[in-house]
């Protein structure tokens, strides 16, 4: 049977395509979209391009101004950040409500903290507080720079398959991913994003109000464990603490309408999706 969430975010990619744009030397990808409103910047994690975060960014285009990005091929954490401040610059976004997503969230914390000027707001997403031990941690404890590609490779789709024999519901979601690993995410941008994290600095203090700080967290998220999800709440102190009860590390693919909904509420539109009941936690 075809995938329809692949063809469904090909057909997305057919509308809009990807972008390129050298900033500091590195080639970054981009999909911008809507014209007016709030502005939102999108950052994935590893296996994600730019318009894995497709569903959001069709809901909210008539309503929001939206950029999601694709990394480069090099660079790191401290290079991309400076990098995302000029990208959305040359943009004409003055100030972003920026969302980064396990690597991303990462990411999107030192942005943040290193570019208040640019940060409207921050939420975190399904990410990590530090990393420390990272690097002894597979595929982290691989040689990044030699180590054979398709090791690292085979190594994602051998997590990736565990997640589908026990969530065989989600079987859509990871062949998407494994599509995105498999080659879509060009070797690489693919070693950059894990040097990335390997090589990643500690976070700076961040100086933003309570009330600009959201985090979205999954109680059934098999890279952030619990301890890790509390220790990103307890240095972040958000207003809003969102959890999928169900939904994985990828819940704005797994579950995107209630997503959504909380982009909405964060961005201060109205909201046309589902809404959060009583299955899911919003603690304040």
């Amino acid at each position: 049977m075809p995938n329809s969430l692949i063809a469904a975010r090909d057909r997305f990619a057919a509308r809009h395509s990807e972008q390129r744009m050298v900033v500091n030397g590195r080639e970054w990808g981009y999909v911008e979209a809507g014209r007016s409103g709030p502005a939102l910047l999108l950052i994935p994690g590893t296996l994600g391009r730019g318009d894995i975060f497709w569903q959001q960014i069709e809901a909210l285009e008539g309503r929001a101004r939206i950029v999601a990005v694709t990394y480069p091929a090099s660079g790191g954490i401290v290079e991309w950040a400076g990098d995302l401040a000029d990208l959305c610059g040359r943009l004409g976004l003055e100030r972003v409500t920026v969302l980064g997503s396990s690597l991303g969230g990462y990411l999107a914390q030192f942005f943040a903290a290193a570019y208040p000027h640019s940060a409207e707001r921050l939420i975190a997403a399904n990410t990590l507080h530090s990393v420390a031990g990272i690097a002894e941690r597979p595929p982290y404890s691989s040689d990044l720079d030699h180590a054979p590609i398709g090791e690292l490779r085979a190594g994602f789709g051998r997590g990736l398959g565990v997640w589908r024999d026990t969530h065989p519901e989600q079987a859509e979601l990871v062949d998407l991913l494994l599509a995105e690993v498999g080659g879509r995410i060009p070797e690489p941008e693919l070693r950059a994003r894990l040097k990335a994290l390997k090589q990643g600095p500690e976070l700076p203090p961040l100086d933003l109000p309570r009330e600009r700080i959201a985090t979205i967290e999954s109680a059934d998220d098999p890279l952030i464990p619990p301890l890790m999800r509390e220790a990103v709440r307890a240095r972040l102190n958000p207003s809003v603490a969102y959890r999928f009860e169900w939904g994985g590390h990828f819940p704005y693919v797994a579950r995107p309408e209630l997503y959504t909904s909380l982009l909405e509420e964060q961005l201060g539109l109205s909201t046309t999706h589902e809404s959060w009941g009583d299955g899911e936690l919003r603690a304040r």
